[in-house]
Parts: structure tokens; C-alpha cells; sequence
């Protein structure tokens, strides 16, 4: 073994160069790894994590405002009970804090007993009055520190005593600012009120497993009961999979996507340069040395170059995807993995120390039973099929022509290297293909109403009475009352749906595109979009049935499947009468749809002056600006260590082909070749390898990549992950320039060697 390692050690020494640009490749395929591992795996584990940390309750249930001692005796009779907590959520409230302000806050009041949510600074509410717990997103959004004050409306000033974190939603300003109050010290300050309001009870089972035990017995005790939403932990995890479930499922994919890039880059690089070194093996094959001794010899250079490379690597993808991926957990309330990291980091490390290891082991073991007569040949330039001399070669079609095609034979004739250089470009230019193609289609939906299927423009508070009165507005070209109501799926109670009516033909106002099936046509049928259908496994045909926030059960015959990206796909549309008929109470406001060349500005006014409150209407992720940032932040990270392999995959190929074919360059510029000759040399050698790989890029995502990474969202929505003219273009263009910043190195490298050296 000391002998295989002396041997290895010194083939390294002898390749300085080589062995660092070995290094570095490995390098860059371990920071690949580690930021998918980064991303991937505190996204896979974040709920769990948080949920744990939270003490978030088996069951929510949340009803209209009731006398407490008319709740309370119904939750004590449930079956399998550890604990159980009340609350009393008020939701529209004016908050200020510092400089910034909200009208939509949410004020959580709560009773003694277990609290469903992780202090992540700061104490528990104390009996002294004037004393808040924030949500971590609001104190992060506004910042506020423990002993900020806070402006609540009807309490006044109110000192942060807390800052907390809670899955069972997203976090601000993706979702609504939450605060906590507590019911004793409001007690304190306003006296004790006999029988306080509640509208949300919180469940701890002793049994998970007896979960749907006790949804029975609550639904048989909710007689009485207006507005009774429940909602299990699972139900929570699809909820905030609903707020961020493109994203999550799209990120994920690509950590894979990584995953799948750096393996190739390492198994292509090692193989290759076992192929470079066949001469080298068929040498010590004919002194007498043994098939075993010569992979394990090249086994052992891969460790000792791939183990401490890996972990450097490991260490700088950490680095550069923590802060993103750390942003993206806060934004939907879950805990960054912390320690939990480091066993996939090491995994990431194992991996780039072994698949190195073992693609130089394994081929060299193959390599060595050939002849070493054979081996020897194998490192050469096959022979020459016709008469032409290499200066022959050179002039034919003209010296820069034939100094490129030279170049190109010259990369060529190593199969397998230029096989491996094609395979990492390719895949990495269908990487940031995709990315472009994801990060364009996230700007389409947060900007482009059109992206929903929506052609109306505006909404007004206004009743359906007005429908007449705003028709008459100059400007408008279309308007009709819209409802919706949230529900949920009638079997699982997980899925909440958006229940959208229109009376008559709702395509004037929305028309998301039909998949299968037909259009909305009569009272019991519906549209479902897709993301729902393929979580309840709806066809046309198919029942969907859904439970109203009234405790009625609507159910409705599936007309259609369309391609909704509202509430990730998880939408109905049906009559309105139907809907109206099932949730009279269903919110209503008036759909305006604009004539063309009308100012929105100039109907906002004119509906104002009804005493309506209009609004724009927005893309999908109206309030996910903090998602979108950290999403861009991450795919940034991603494209720049993506850029580094590309440049490196194609440096180590114009490398390793100048040093095999020094004596060539030599030859060429002892014949009057000057730098700028090289460069043509190297240049066509850069094509031979970026030209295809572009193409094989660009087929690899068209086919392959986005229509993968779009099946894997289509849980959540429906999106076209191909990368358009501008997006190919960009790349190609940015690929072109990496190419020439390679052949500009290599060919200096080369010229600074003496012809002399260079020929010896």
C-alpha cells in the first residue's frame, strides 16, 4: 500500500497543473452539490422541523365568534384528548410599527394553556398589560427588536416582548402581520369578562393514529357550530405548499437537476483523464506491473486530489446557498436546518470524494487488460488516412480555416474526453436554460393578470344591484358580479378550494385554458383547474364535492379540467347560482373588464365616485415578493456555479489537448505561427466542443428538462418551461464569451512554453 501511495504522490507532483485543474473541477462539482443539498433538504425537512419546534397542534378548528362555555364542553368530550387551547382570532385590524402600517393585521388573543408556536426570542406574555409577540416575518419586515413598541388600534402602544415562528401559515408579508395578545392581561386591563368570545380551538392528541376518530366525533358535535373549518397538521403542510408550492417544487427539482450535473462532470472528467493517461498505464503494464496495483494507484490520486477539494467545495456551496435558502424557510415560517445540515454536507462530500474514486479506479482496471502494445497507441493522434502533411492540413481552405479545423481534429481524436466536455456543457447550458425559463415565467405570473387567464382589469366593492349604474361608466367594456368563497374538499379536509361564480358566461371575465372536457353549461356542472384535479384525482365526469364555510356540502359534476394558476390551480368555477344557493353568504364584488385604449387610472376615479373601492387586478404572486427575491437569490447562486463549471469544463479540455499536442502548437510556431495562429488553433478546438453542446443544451431543456420540471409542478399548477428566443440567445451569446475566455488563457499558457521545451 506505502508503495501505491509514494506512486500516487508522485504523479500528482509530476502533474502539477493538471492535478490543480482536477482540484478545482472537483471543487465546483461539490459547491453544486452542497447548495441542492442546502436547498433541497432544509425545503424537504422545514415543516417537520418547525412543526415539532412549534408544538403546532394536531387539529385547528376554526368557527364564527362563540360564548366560550358553549365551545368548550363539545372539545372536552372528543376522544383522545392530551390537550386542547382556545383563541380568538380578530382579523382587519389597524397595526403600526415604526414607519411601517397595516389595515389587515391579525391579533391573536389567547386563552391559558398551550400556545402552538416557537419563541425564537424573547419571553411568554406575561398578566401586565401592554405586552405583544410578534411573527418573526413582521418583526424581520418592519424592524422590530424586543422593546419596540407597537400601535394597535382600540389598544394603543404595545411593547414587543417576543418574537415568534408558527407553520400553521406562511409568514409576513406573504401572508397577513400576526400578533399575539394575552386573554388575562386583557382581563387585567378591561376587567374579566365572564364568558369570553373564542373562534378557534386548538387540538393535541395523546394518538395521532386516532386522528380520524375525532374528526368524526367533532363533526357529529359541531350542531350549532357557524363557519367550522378544520384543519389537520397535514392539511397546514398543503396550505403552505399552496403559498409556495411552485417555488418549493420547482427548486427542488433543480437541486436534482444539480445533482445529476455534478455527477456527470465527475464521473466525465475522472474517465477522460484515465483515457489521457492510457500511453502511462501501458508503459508500467510492460515493466511487469499488476492490473490491481495500477487502479488502485489511480483510485488513490483521485482520493488524495478529490477528498480535500470535495470539502472545500462542500464548504463554499454551504456558504453561498445558506442565506438565500435561510430566506426562503422564513418566508414561509419554517426553521433553517442548522446542525441538521451537516449529514448531507458530509454525504455531498462522500459522494465527490467516491465518484472520482471509482471512475478512475473502475475504467483504469478495464484499461489494463488490453496489450500494452495496444495502450501505447491508444494515447496517440490516429494515423493519417490521406497523403496531406500537417502544413498541407493547415493551408487547406485557407490558414485560419485550416488552423480551426486542425484545432477541431486535434480535440476530436479523444473520444471520450470530448464525449465527457459535451456531456457537463450540455447539461449545464439546459440547467441555465431552464433557469431563464423559470425566473421568466415567475415575472410573467407575478406581473401579467393575463398569466391566470383573467381579461378583467379591475374589481369594486360595489353589490350586484350596480352592475347597470357602472356598465353606463365610459371605459368599460364588460362587468358583472363575481363570487367566491373558500372551501374545502368534502373527503380529506386538507385541500382548501377557491370556489369562484359568475352568472352566465364567466370566459368574458376568466378563461383559463380548457385542458380536457368542455366549458361550464349548466347549474351542476363545474371547471376545475388542474392542480386540484390531479391532487383528488378529478376527470370529466367525476363528483367534486366541497364543504362550505356554512357546514353545507356542495357537490358538482366535473364539465371541464382547465389551466388556472390562481390558488396553484386549486379552483372550482360554477354558476352563481349555484354557489349562491349553497353559501348565500358567498363575497361578492363586480369584475370590470376595460374597453381597449381605456385608462385604468380614469376608471379607477369614475368607479370611486360610486362609492365603490377599486383595485388592479394582480399576477399570482401578488404578495410573494420575499419568496420570488430568495428564489432569484438562489437560482443566482445556482447560475454562477453553473458559469464556473461550463468555463471549466471547457478550460480542462483545451488544456489537456494543448499540453498532449505541445509538439503540434510547437511545430505550427516554429513554422512562423504567432500567438494569434494559436489562438485560431485553440479557437477551433473550442468550437468542436461548444457548438454541439449548445445544441445538446438546448434540445436537453426543449425536451427533457422543462417538460420534466413541469410534471413535477403540476400538482401545484400548469407551466411552459421552455426557454425562448431571447433566453437561447443570451445564453449562446454568454457560452461564447466563457469559450473565448478559455482559448485567451490556454493559448497564453502554450506561448509562454519555449519551442525547444515544447518539442524535447
Amino acid at each position: 500500500m506505502s508503495a501505491v501511495l509514494r506512486g500516487a504522490l508522485a504523479g500528482l507532483r509530476r502533474r502539477r497543473l493538471r492535478t490543480a485543474l482536477a482540484a478545482a473541477g472537483v471543487s465546483l462539482a461539490a459547491a453544486m452539490l452542497a447548495t441542492a443539498a442546502v436547498v433541497g433538504y432544509g425545503l424537504h425537512t422545514g415543516f417537520q422541523r418547525s412543526a415539532r419546534g412549534a408544538d403546532l397542534p394536531n387539529v385547528i378548528a376554526r368557527f364564527d365568534r362563540q360564548p366560550l362555555s358553549r365551545v368548550a364542553p363539545r372539545i372536552e368530550a372528543l376522544p383522545d384528548l392530551a390537550a386542547f387551547a382556545f383563541r380568538l382570532e380578530v382579523t382587519n385590524v389597524d397595526l403600526i410599527g415604526g414607519a411601517h402600517r397595516s389595515r389587515e393585521g391579525v391579533v391573536e388573543v389567547l386563552s391559558p394553556g398551550r400556545r402552538g408556536f416557537d419563541l425564537l426570542a424573547g419571553r411568554e406574555l406575561s398578566v401586565r398589560p401592554g405586552e405583544a409577540i410578534v411573527e418573526q416575518g413582521v418583526a424581520r419586515s418592519w424592524g422590530l427588536r424586543l422593546g419596540s413598541r407597537l400601535l394597535l388600534d382600540g389598544l394603543g402602544a404595545l411593547r414587543v416582548v417576543g418574537i415568534a415562528e408558527s407553520p400553521d401559515n406562511v409568514a409576513f408579508p406573504l401572508a397577513a402581520p400576526r400578533i399575539y395578545l394575552s386573554r388575562p392581561a386583557l382581563d387585567a386591563r378591561f376587567g374579566v369578562e365572564r364568558d369570553p368570545q373564542v373562534n378557534v380551538a386548538e387540538l393535541w392528541l395523546k394518538d395521532p393514529r386516532q386522528l380520524d376518530q375525532v374528526l368524526g366525533q367533532a363533526r357529529a358535535s359541531s350542531y350549532g357550530l357557524r363557519g367550522l373549518r378544520v384543519i389537520t397538521r397535514d392539511g397546514v403542510r398543503v396550505l403552505l405548499d399552496q403559498a409556495a408550492g411552485i417555488v418549493i417544487a420547482l427548486l427542488v427539482a433543480l437541486s436534482a437537476i444539480a445533482l445529476l450535473t455534478a455527477a456527470v462532470m465527475l464521473g466525465a472528467s475522472a474517465r477522460a483523464e484515465v483515457e489521457r493517461r492510457l500511453a502511462g498505464i501501458g508503459v508500467r503494464r510492460a515493466i511487469g506491473a499488476g492490473r490491481a496495483h495500477i487502479a488502485l494507484t489511480h483510485a488513490v490520486e483521485a482520493a488524495i486530489v478529490s477528498i480535500p477539494a470535495g470539502g472545500l467545495g462542500v464548504g463554499v456551496g454551504y456558504l453561498v446557498a445558506r442565506g438565500p435558502s435561510d430566506r426562503l424557510l422564513e418566508a414561509i415560517n419554517e426553521l433553517p436546518p442548522g446542525v441538521g445540515l451537516l449529514a448531507p454536507l458530509a454525504g455531498c462530500w462522500a459522494l465527490t470524494a467516491l465518484i472520482p474514486v471509482l471512475a478512475s479506479g473502475w475504467p483504469a482496471l478495464r484499461a489494463s487488460r488490453r496489450p500494452p502494445i495496444a495502450l501505447m497507441r491508444g494515447a496517440e493522434l490516429g494515423g493519417r488516412r490521406g497523403g496531406r502533411s500537417l502544413l498541407g492540413r493547415v493551408r487547406l481552405g485557407g490558414n485560419l480555416v485550416g488552423l480551426a479545423a486542425l484545432g477541431a481534429r486535434l480535440v476530436s481524436a479523444r473520444r471520450v474526453r470530448l464525449l465527457a466536455t459535451l456531456a457537463v456543457l450540455g447539461v449545464s447550458v439546459g440547467f441555465i436554460l431552464l433557469m431563464l425559463a423559470l425566473a421568466s415565467e415567475l415575472n410573467t405570473l407575478q406581473s401579467d393578470p393575463g398569466s391566470l387567464g383573467k381579461r378583467y382589469q379591475l374589481t369594486a366593492s360595489l353589490p350586484a344591484a350596480a352592475v347597470p349604474q357602472v356598465r353606463r361608466l365610459s371605459g368599460i367594456a364588460a362587468v358583472a358580479p363575481r363570487y367566491e368563497v373558500q372551501a374545502l374538499d368534502s373527503f380529506s379536509l386538507g385541500e382548501t378550494i377557491d370556489l369562484i361564480g359568475y352568472p352566465g358566461d364567466h370566459t368574458i371575465f376568466e378563461a383559463p385554458p380548457l385542458v380536457s372536457g368542455h366549458r361550464l353549461g349548466s347549474d351542476s356542472g363545474a371547471e376545475v383547474g388542474r392542480g386540484l384535479a390531479q391532487v383528488l384525482g378529478l376527470r370529466p365526469g367525476s363528483t367534486v364535492a366541497v364543504e362550505l364555510p356554512s357546514g353545507h356540502e356542495a357537490r358538482f359534476r366535473v364539465a371541464g379540467i382547465v389551466d388556472s394558476l390562481q390558488h396553484d390551480g386549486r379552483v372550482v368555477y360554477v354558476s352563481s347560482r349555484a354557489l349562491l344557493a349553497s353559501e348565500p353568504s358567498a363575497q361578492e364584488q363586480l369584475a370590470v373588464r376595460l374597453s381597449a385604449g381605456a385608462s385604468p387610472v380614469a376608471v379607477t376615479r369614475r368607479l370611486a365616485a360610486l362609492g365603490a373601492k377599486p383595485k388592479a387586478t394582480g399576477g399570482a404572486t401578488d404578495r410573494g415578493r420575499s419568496l420570488i427575491a430568495a428564489l432569484t437569490a438562489i437560482l443566482r447562486a445556482v447560475a454562477i456555479v453553473d458559469g464556473l463549471v461550463c468555463i471549466y469544463a471547457l478550460i480542462q479540455a483545451l488544456f489537456l489537448t494543448a499540453r498532449e499536442r505541445r509538439s503540434t502548437i510547437a511545430v505550427l510556431r516554429a513554422c512562423g505561427a504567432d500567438a494569434g495562429a494559436v489562438r485560431v488553433l485553440l479557437g477551433g478546438a473550442a468550437v468542436a466542443a461548444v457548438a454541439p453542446a449548445a445544441l445538446i443544451g438546448v434540445l436537453l431543456e426543449r425536451f427533457v428538462l422543462g417538460p420534466a420540471m413541469a410534471r413535477l409542478a403540476i400538482g401545484y399548477a400548469s407551466l411552459e418551461l421552455s426557454a425562448g428566443s431571447g433566453e437561447i440567445a443570451a445564453v449562446l451569446a454568454g457560452l461564447a464569451v466563457l469559450a473565448a475566455a478559455a482559448v485567451l488563457w490556454v493559448a497564453r499558457q502554450a506561448g509562454r512554453e519555449p519551442i525547444v521545451v515544447a518539442l524535447s
